[in-house]
């Protein structure tokens, strides 16, 4: 983890959390969260089921249009050790995966119990078909242009994205392949709890 001091009214960065208590969009829940550490994966994992949502949430990818939050959708939340990347793993209704949302960020954490990402603009978005898609690369010129966050901190959302851009292209990105284990992992586990 890189240690850096943030003032959050000199970063401008968001922190987010994986419960998404905010989102107003989600009438009833169901969350669940723990901590794994195995031979691929040391970090938090958080299971957020949406039981019932206000409207869908569909989402514009060139002509691809999908839908990524209903009822019944489910997201799993990868928050791994000392990495500079969230994965969220969407899921349908039926368990089926839409896409992984991959997040570029300073830091992963916990605060008050809550796993956390310091969000560092640059996304990148898998699709099942093995599309790639870079999204917010112009937030990121614009923090750095703005003296939002400086050149290191630049340069480790770059390197971080390539590096995954990288796995992913090799086959050995393990968050994309371990969703659906994680998944199945955390509800056989956890059980649930409802939050409201």
């Amino acid at each position: 983890m890189v240690a850096l001091t943030m003032n959050k009214g000199d970063w401008m960065l968001k922190r987010k959390f994986g419960d998404r208590l905010g989102w107003k969009r989600i009438t009833e829940r169901e969350y669940i969260q723990t901590f794994v550490q195995t031979e691929t994966f040391e970090g938090y994992l958080s299971f957020l089921k949406m039981i019932k949502v206000t409207e869908p949430l569909y989402i514009n990818y060139g002509e691809k249009m999908l839908c990524i939050a209903d009822n019944g959708y489910s997201w799993l939340q990868q928050f791994p050790k000392d990495k500079h990347h969230a994965v969220t793993t969407m899921f349908n209704d039926s368990g089926e995966i839409i896409q992984w949302y991959i997040d570029i960020c300073i830091q992963n954490g916990v605060e008050n119990g809550r796993p956390f990402w310091d969000d560092l603009y640059l996304d990148l978005i898998v699709l099942p078909s093995g599309e790639m898609i870079q999204q917010d690369a112009d937030e990121l010129e614009g923090a750095l242009a703005s003296g939002i966050i400086d050149k290191y901190v630049y340069n480790l959302a770059w390197n971080e994205a390539k590096e995954i851009v990288e796995q992913i292209k090799e086959g050995n990105f393990s968050s994309l392949h371990l969703a659906k284990e994680y998944r199945d992992y955390i509800l056989k586990t956890n059980g649930s709890s409802t939050l409201s």
